[in-house]
């Protein structure tokens, strides 16, 4: 996937042009209103959130910034920088979050990294989330983005992600209790600046060997400090809002929001644990009690379950994120859902996001929640999560044909 596309599945067309006035001041709005009344009914802290979200939801757009999609453009054609680019992110985020979490608070507020055990449950959730995200055609932050801006199919990626959510959710107990090594913080036995450096070294190992790979495939490695090939020329600001950004300014700023994502909500961004609480939500308005469900007895769980939805900060910066996504599809007047979606890329975007929910509740988290967090928290569960992820992600590439989806 190239800086300009969005992801596999989303159907808002790849045209640029005049900014659609209707929908960016809409979007405006919306945000405005959203932030507000985070701040009115919960406080300052969850208004400000509602902005960070908003602001990941912008940059995601613009960038095209897709771990689904970069996965699926380095394996079958060969081009790396959506890859590339998340090592980058990756590492950013680490060097402002490990310190962060060493010092374990600032200004009052306590910070807690994305830390998961090692074991069964995570290496089932992982493979799985991998698999599903190439027939949902976009992982969690991708599904959220695109709906945002416009994609209709990514609707029933997302209904059918927080469905899987929530089955996970009376899963995750029995999975919990399978044989695992618990959590593993290199940091804790090589120290902080050591781990870090260590992580450094690995990510800019990936990006390497992605490098190698494209060059192998393609005769020549695409940068990812310019926009992409194709993109029109444009002045930086009208780049800011028009879009085609180069991957690396997504990089960098998101890692400036997930740090700010810790500083205001006292842990890293995260995303899916909002989607079991909407099913929790959504199941008690349709009869289904869950709450003597086990999971949602645990003291986090229960306390999100029983209080309102925005107070819960994951919840907060999706609904931002989407937001801010539609802002940036109609300023880049690209915001055009199609209501047609063909059978076939309808039932893998179900599969795929039902697959996405369970395996996402049994790894602790998705893309951004183990993959970015974890990995810039430092622990080790982030890390198996990619690996293990990558693995599921080949064969939901493969998988892909059956449904008469593309690459």
């Amino acid at each position: 996937m190239t800086a300009t596309t969005l992801p596999a599945g989303a159907d808002a067309p790849r045209r640029g042009g005049q900014a659609d006035a209707p929908v960016a001041l809409a979007a405006t709005g919306a945000i405005v209103l959203f932030a507000l009344a985070c701040f009115s009914l919960i406080d300052l802290r969850q208004g400000l959130l509602a902005l960070v979200g908003a602001g990941f939801g912008f940059v995601l757009y613009q960038a095209s910034f897709s771990f689904a999609g970069g996965w699926r453009a380095a394996v079958t054609e060969g081009r790396t920088a959506g890859l590339r680019a998340q090592m980058l992110a990756v590492g950013l985020t680490t060097l402002c979050v490990m310190p962060l979490l060493d010092a374990g608070s600032v200004g009052g507020q306590t910070l807690t990294g994305a830390f998961g055990p090692v074991g069964v449950s995570l290496a089932v959730g992982a493979t799985l989330f991998g698999f599903g995200m190439q027939l949902g055609g976009g992982c969690a932050s991708g599904t959220l983005y695109t709906v945002g801006g416009g994609s209709t199919r990514m609707l029933l990626t997302l209904a059918s992600f927080v469905a899987g959510a929530l089955i996970g959710t009376a899963h995750l107990p029995w999975w919990t209790a399978q044989y695992d090594i618990g959590v593993v913080q290199p940091a804790r036995s090589l120290g902080l600046w050591p781990a870090i450096a260590l992580q450094l070294l690995a990510l800019a190992a990936v990006a390497w060997l992605a490098r190698r790979w494209e060059r192998r495939k393609r005769g020549t490695v695409a940068p990812l400090h310019r926009p992409p090939a194709g993109a029109p020329v444009l002045p930086l600001a009208q780049r800011l809002w028009r879009g085609a950004w180069p991957l690396a300014w997504a990089s960098v700023a998101i890692a400036a929001l997930g740090t700010a994502n810790l500083l205001l909500s006292g842990q890293p961004w995260s995303v899916t644990f909002a989607f079991n609480l909407w099913g929790a939500k959504l199941a008690g308005l349709a009869g289904l009690d869950v709450s003597s469900w086990e999971y949602w007895t645990w003291t986090l769980p229960a306390q999100a379950l029983a209080g309102p939805v925005l107070a819960e900060t994951t919840s907060v910066t999706n609904i931002g994120l989407i937001l801010g996504a539609l802002l940036a599809a109609g300023l880049a007047g690209r915001y055009a859902p199609v209501a047609r979606v063909p059978v076939g890329s309808a039932a893998a975007a179900i599969i795929g996001g039902l697959l996405m929910g369970y395996g996402a509740r049994l790894a602790f988290g998705c893309n951004v929640g183990a993959l970015l967090s974890g990995i810039a928290s430092g622990s080790l569960h982030g890390w198996i999560w990619f690996g293990l992820a990558f693995l599921g992600s080949l064969a939901g590439i493969r998988a892909r044909g059956l449904f008469g989806l593309k690459g």
